[in-house]
């Protein structure tokens, strides 16, 4: 593997910011670049694949617990919903307040999920990878212990 001279990498252009806000957001562009890198190619972006998974855990959940496991907001996963309805991955009923609806992982997103899983693995190595066994450990561990204390401030 041929090494780039100084000043070349991209992890080179990188600047101090000055606030936990700005470095996550940063982090999380970046992150998120290589996810949805991954998974273009299984038709995805990672926000897409994360709601399957979490369907496919639950297996059935209204907007508001998915807003809140996901910290997203509303219209964002409105949106999100919407697509994966259209493509007939995600299927939406009735609950029992009227204006309630229960979302529900559908045979096809099913197979979507399975066929995209390999692609989300290589995002994962990747950065694994970079970080190694402790690294990856640490990183996971810290990003839990900031939600939670996120949440709570």
């Amino acid at each position: 593997m041929r090494t780039q001279p100084f000043g070349e990498r991209p992890a080179d252009a990188l600047f101090e910011l000055p606030c936990a806000c700005q470095n996550l957001r940063r982090l999380s562009r970046v992150v998120t670049r290589i996810y949805d890198q991954e998974l273009r190619s299984a038709g995805l972006e990672i926000t897409q694949f994360g709601l399957l998974t979490a369907l496919a855990a639950v297996g059935e959940a209204n907007q508001k617990r998915l807003s809140a496991g996901f910290a997203m907001d509303s219209t964002t996963l409105t949106r999100t919903l919407g697509l994966l309805g259209k493509q007939g991955w995600v299927r939406a009923r009735r609950g029992k307040d009227r204006r309630e609806r229960l979302f529900r992982l559908t045979g096809a997103g099913r197979r979507q999920m399975a066929m995209a899983q390999p692609h989300w693995e290589r995002a994962e190595r990747r950065l694994r990878n970079q970080l190694g066994d402790a690294g990856w450990k640490n990183i996971r561990e810290t990003i839990f212990q900031m939600t939670e204390a996120g949440m709570r401030a």
